[in-house]
C-alpha cells in the first residue's frame, strides 16, 4: 500500500540525500522529471530534474521563493518517482490513499493520468492555491478538541481542514482567525504550529478557486485505474463514474479525513504501507490509527526518513 501526502511534510534535502545513496531512486527520479520537466518548460518554470541530481540542488526556501508552481511540480515529481522506485524494489502496490494535493500523484501513479498531465494538474493547482488567502495550523490534539478549540477562540471563519489522527489535526482560515486559535491553544497548552504554506485550503469559502481548478483539469484525459485509489477527502475508493476534476477540487473546500480511508484499505490486507513523499507525518499517522484498530496492524515505513531503508 502506497500513501501519497500532501504539501504540509515535503523535505527536499531528504530527497536529495536519498537520490544520491539509492540508486534505484536515483534512475526513477531522472525518468519522471524528465517528462515534469517538459511541462516546466511549457509553464515557464526552472527545470527541476538537472538540479536536483547536479551537484548544487536547489533547498526548500529555493523552491518556496521559485516561480509559482516549482514547489509543487517538485513534490509531485518526488512522490510518484518514490512510488515507482518502491514498486520496482517491492512490487506494485495494491491500492493507494492520496491525501489533500497527494490525491494527484496518487492517480497518477494509479495511470490515470499521464505523468505530464497529472503535473500539469500540480501546476493548475499551485495556481490555484495563490487566491486562497489565509493560512494552515496544525494542533497536537483530536478532532473534538479542536472543535472546541475554534469555539473558544471565537474564530467563526476557521474551520478544521485535515484530520490526521487522534491526536493531530489541521485548522484553517484567514490568518486572523488562525492567531486567534493559536492563542487559545497556548491557553490550553496544545501545541500549534503555523505550517509554511502561504495559503489556506480545505476551506468552503475557496469556491471559486476550487471551480477554476476543476475546470482546468478537465482536459485531462483520464485512463483505467492500474490499482484502486482512495481519497481522504472523499472518505472511499474512486471509481469510474468519478468526475475525478469535481473530486481533486474538493480538496480546496472540503476537510480531509485520514483514519477512515486507513482503515478500509485494511480489508485488502497489506503486508505493508509505505509513504510516497519525503517526509514521516503520514506514516505516523498511519502507525497511530491502525495500532488502534481491531486487527494486527502491518508495518508502516517511511523510507526517506529511516536511515538504512532496504531498497
Amino acid at each position: 500500500m502506497h500513501l501519497f501526502p500532501g504539501q504540509g511534510d515535503f523535505s527536499v534535502s531528504a530527497l536529495v540525500a536519498s537520490v544520491h545513496a539509492v540508486p534505484g531512486l536515483r534512475t526513477a527520479v531522472r525518468e519522471v522529471f524528465e517528462q515534469v520537466d517538459t511541462v516546466a518548460a511549457e509553464r515557464g518554470l526552472p527545470e527541476l530534474g538537472p538540479r536536483l541530481l547536479g551537484p548544487h540542488p536547489p533547498s526548500g526556501r529555493d523552491l518556496a521563493h521559485a516561480t509559482t508552481g516549482t514547489a509543487q511540480l517538485a513534490l509531485f515529481g518526488a512522490s510518484v518517482a518514490i512510488h515507482r522506485a518502491l514498486s520496482t524494489a517491492y512490487g506494485a502496490p495494491s491500492a493507494a490513499v492520496g491525501v489533500s494535493f497527494g490525491e494527484i500523484a496518487a492517480l497518477t501513479a494509479a495511470g490515470v493520468f499521464a505523468v505530464e498531465d497529472g503535473a500539469r494538474a500540480a501546476h493548475d493547482l499551485a495556481v490555484a492555491l495563490t487566491f486562497c488567502p489565509g493560512g494552515l495550523t496544525a494542533l497536537a490534539c483530536s478532532e473534538r478538541a479542536a472543535h472546541v478549540l475554534l469555539e473558544e477562540a471565537g474564530a467563526t471563519e476557521a474551520v478544521v481542514a485535515v484530520v490526521n489522527d487522534e491526536r493531530s489535526v489541521v485548522v484553517a482560515g484567514p490568518v486572523a482567525a488562525l492567531a486567534l486559535v493559536e492563542k487559545a491553544a497556548a491557553d490550553r497548552r496544545t501545541a500549534a504550529v503555523r505550517l509554511r504554506l502561504p495559503f489556506s485550503s480545505h476551506h468552503p469559502a475557496l469556491g471559486h478557486a476550487a471551480e477554476a481548478f476543476a475546470t482546468a483539469v478537465r482536459a485531462y484525459p483520464c485512463h483505467d485505474f492500474r490499482f484502486p485509489v482512495h481519497s481522504a477527502v472523499a472518505g472511499r475508493r474512486y471509481g469510474p463514474a468519478d468526475d475525478l476534476s469535481a473530486r481533486l477540487a474538493d480538496c480546496l473546500v472540503r476537510p480531509a479525513a485520514v483514519p477512515p480511508v486507513l482503515n478500509q484499505v485494511l480489508a485488502y490486507r497489506p503486508g505493508a504501507l509505505f509513504e510516497a513523499g519525503t517526509g514521516s507525518a503520514l506514516a505516523s499517522s498511519a502507525r497511530t490509527v491502525l495500532t488502534a484498530a481491531l486487527v494486527p496492524a502491518p508495518p508502516v515505513h517511511a523510507p526517506l526518513a529511516e536511515p538504512g531503508f532496504p531498497w
